[in-house]
């Protein structure tokens, strides 16, 4: 008779234990173990990450469109390749950087007299293009910086705050068995904290996801706007190569004007 008052009073105890926890969010985070404590925990930083790479890289597209609608319409009013590659001192965008890789072959092409033989023109537009293609590949990997992690965060942040969930899930029913208790008034904040680093994950991988198409999508274009611009310098430099071809017997370095000349 004396062990029903004894798991009376113990249930008791532990109900106004249950009614007086925290269910705010600092709460939850406080009661749960040291496992969901460092899974929500991680999970805020990836969060918080997340959130300075996508103002990083919105900022960073926005200038790089800005750039290069400025260099486009430079390139296309300059009346001269050269005078224009002299103003650039260090290149300050992926779109002068081509510019400026291109330029830099040619000209050394020019200096060493190549363009006086007929059959090494075929060559040196093939290294320029060549030359253009790397510049184009090293800038776009340094413009695509942390889309990576944009989706390892949208694909895997879910994941882990399923971890948590679980892991909080497994405990609370251990400490439920433990108590002999299955009331809704036990299982409830157990089963809250547990949510809550599915919650956290969430909070992580949407954004995540959401930049990285976005983001995709821009950087896509701008890569495909640099290949353009390759194509056309590309088609700048044989007009004024064709045009220069009459000029050839001249001595090195003396065609630069007409080779040079934009159309």
């Amino acid at each position: 008779m004396d062990a029903q008052p004894a798991i009376a009073v113990a249930a008791n105890q532990l109900a106004g234990s249950v009614a007086n926890n925290d269910m705010s969010l600092m709460g939850l985070f406080g009661h749960a173990d040291i496992i969901g404590q460092t899974v929500i925990a991680g999970l805020l930083m990836i969060s918080i990450l997340t959130w300075a790479v996508i103002f990083d890289k919105m900022v960073k597209l926005k200038k790089l469109k800005g750039k290069a609608e400025y260099f486009e319409e430079r390139f296309w009013s300059a009346g001269s390749l050269d005078m224009l590659y002299d103003k650039i001192k260090r290149p300050a965008d992926p779109m002068q950087a081509v510019f400026v890789a291109g330029m830099k072959e040619w000209r050394g092409a020019q200096d060493k007299g190549l363009f006086l033989n007929p059959a090494s023109r075929a060559n040196v537009q093939s290294r320029v293009d060549r030359m253009l293609q790397v510049t184009i590949g090293r800038e776009m990997a340094m413009v695509e910086t942390w889309m990576t992690f944009l989706a390892s965060v949208g694909s895997v942040a879910p994941f882990i705050g399923l971890f948590g969930t679980v892991w909080g899930i497994m405990h609370s029913f251990i400490g439920i068995a433990q108590q002999q208790n299955t009331s809704l008034a036990v299982v409830a904040p157990g089963i809250a904290e547990s949510l809550l680093a599915t919650a956290v994950g969430l909070v992580a991988a949407i954004p995540a996801t959401t930049a990285y198409n976005k983001f995709s999508t821009e950087i896509g274009r701008y890569g495909a706007r640099l290949d353009n611009f390759a194509n056309d310098f590309m088609a700048t430099l044989s007009r004024n190569l064709e045009d220069a071809r009459g000029a050839s017997a001249t001595p090195a370095g003396g065609e630069g004007d007409v080779a040079w000349r934009r159309k």
